[in-house]
């Protein structure tokens, strides 16, 4: 009997547990996500952003902006998300308040129209097209910069996705690509730049445009001028695509093929941005440095 009460009311041996908990590296969650068997019940937009003042200048006049939403349920999901990069210009008074004006206003305009369709519990449709939405945002907020900041401008690059589609609107010189698993890049906006002008016309080539003298001046940008007329389009998402945004501070200085290596090496599309980023200041880093990648997956 005295050894049953030894028993019951002795502490338990200690248990030997050979397990050992430790952090996941970015390299380990990577092939967790893309490893074989794997895949995404909904479709999901990923996205992530760099920026750096660059190594020439004491003041940043780029701006960027970065939403991403996914409702999902038993009715299905849409991604949702918008993308803007605006860089303020050089030499202008309020270069920075232009930049930081158009996305707010670009978003705020956007992301009003899209609250009712997206948060109501009974979605209200929408009664513009997307393309006729993001007219609408790019137009109120010309009138806003030039009511805030007059005589200041700033180039504009944003990208409205909804499921599958991608609604581009721009001005000026900053960029939008797509990115294939291929390794392929392909630029899918047009510079409003006097340099782009004349390399379309002929009259110089595209060495010569890469280091003519006045590459930086614009004929159309937003916050000047009366009758703005911003290229806006709709196109696919391509699928294991990447979309990116950037200013002239990043594709100015690094290849299209070294932009590229960037997102396909990478274990994710944060270190590719910051590896980007840390290529242009490593080749002089001679302008503000913005960039967003973006990815559907699913």
């Amino acid at each position: 009997m005295l050894d049953f009460f030894r028993k019951l009311f002795s502490k338990p041996a200690p248990r030997q547990d050979n397990a050992i908990t430790a952090p996941l590296d970015e390299q380990q969650i990577q092939s967790i996500i893309s490893g074989p068997g794997v895949r995404s019940d909904i479709q999901q937009l990923l996205s992530a952003c760099g920026q750096s003042v660059g190594k020439q200048r004491d003041l940043n006049e780029d701006s960027l902006l970065t939403v991403t939403t996914t409702i999902a349920g038993n009715s299905g999901n849409t991604p949702f998300g918008l993308y803007i990069v605006a860089d303020g210009m050089g030499g202008h008074q309020f270069g920075e308040v232009a930049s930081n004006t158009a996305i707010r206003t670009v978003a705020g305009s956007i992301l009003r129209k899209f609250h009712p369709y997206l948060f109501n519990l009974k979605p209200e449709p929408l009664d513009e097209s997307l393309q006729e939405i993001i007219l609408a945002a790019v137009g109120e907020a010309q009138k806003t910069i030039q009511r805030e900041a007059p005589g200041s401008g700033t180039t504009l690059t944003a990208a409205l996705i909804l499921g599958q589609q991608v609604t581009i609107a721009h001005v000026g010189d900053s960029r939008a690509y797509m990115v294939y698993a291929d390794g392929r890049i392909e630029t899918i906006t047009r510079d409003h730049s006097l340099v782009k002008r004349l390399e379309e016309l002929g009259h110089i080539s595209p060495d010569e445009a890469a280091n003519y003298p006045h590459r930086n001046v614009l004929y159309r940008a937003l916050g000047q001028g009366e009758g703005l007329e911003p290229d806006i389009f709709t196109i696919p998402f391509p699928s294991a695509g990447t979309l990116m945004l950037c200013s002239d501070g990043l594709w100015g200085v690094v290849s299209d093929q070294e932009m590229a290596r960037a997102i396909r090496e990478a274990p994710t599309l944060q270190r590719a941005c910051q590896s980007m980023v840390a290529s242009a200041n490593a080749a002089g880093g001679p302008d503000n440095i913005s960039v967003i990648l973006v990815q559907l997956l699913g």
